[in-house]
């Protein structure tokens, strides 16, 4: 996509000069699927950005200087999560794969004052760049942070009955290769009509790319992971499913068996 970017810049010079077209997002976490950039800058500034809360901008700005800030979660994403969670009334949560906690804030802000976050990250150093804002935020006693593999924790968690269909919504936006190991064991944790969001589900658009197309190594790494996730929840009849190209594409499933 980015070799797609750069033809288009040679093609139209004058346009580039003027600095009337960008060819790239400078939106730190863009991952929008939409064709244009100056479309994704209107929600940004008409919808996103006015309502963004202080908190959660402070600490888009702070991931926007590290080196892996492609990793974050567009803000477009964080406002449809903290509706999303408002929407079905959700207390008790998960968060597979934390980051700079711009979604984790996003969540934690949503909750009422009970709420709670189980979040799993296997770096530390990363949640705690973000951990300040969501401590400025009044929002940090909803997060119970665990450092390390998720699987460990969610085998935990299924070990003890009781916690079987406690969850209302886990937010899942870790690595691919495991998502469906995920899916197994959420299924169990998830109440009965509660939500699991999977994150980069069109991942960077790759999924209907033909097999010899370009793409940077790990796309292709985990490309292949995207699409055998996307048939198998299709043909999942314990959930039902929407694909929404919010960000890099978010597939929610509704626990119904």
């Amino acid at each position: 996509m980015a070799t797609t970017a750069t033809e288009a810049a040679k093609a139209a010079p004058a346009e580039q000069a003027k600095g009337e077209q960008k060819t790239r997002h400078s939106e730190v976490g863009h991952k929008s699927l939409l064709k244009s950039d100056d479309l994704y800058q209107y929600i940004l500034d008409t919808s996103v950005y006015p309502r963004e809360p202080e908190s959660m901008k402070e600490l888009r700005e702070i991931t926007a200087k590290h080196p892996w800030n492609l990793m974050t979660t567009s803000a477009d994403e964080g406002q449809f999560l903290n509706m999303l969670i408002k929407l079905i009334g959700a207390k008790k949560t998960m968060e597979i794969g934390v980051y700079t906690g711009y979604s984790l804030l996003a969540t934690a802000l949503a909750l009422p004052e009970d709420g709670t976050i189980l979040a799993m990250d296997i770096n530390r150093e990363n949640y705690e760049l973000g951990l300040p804002c969501i401590e400025k935020a009044g929002v940090a006693h909803k997060i119970d942070f665990r450092e390390g593999p998720a699987l460990p924790v969610l085998d935990d968690l299924i070990a003890d009955e009781k916690n079987h269909g406690s969850f209302d919504f886990v937010f899942v936006d870790a690595d691919k290769d495991n998502y469906l190991n995920y899916h197994e064991r959420l299924l169990k944790l998830v109440k009965l009509g509660g939500l699991i969001g999977y994150d980069n589900t069109l991942w960077n658009g790759s999924v209907v790319l033909p097999d010899d197309a370009p793409m940077r190594k790990y796309i292709r790494f985990y490309r292949d992971f995207v699409l055998v996730l996307n048939k198998a929840l299709a043909a999942d009849e314990r959930v039902e499913i929407c694909q929404l190209p919010v960000g890099d594409g978010v597939t929610l499933c509704r626990r119904v068996k």
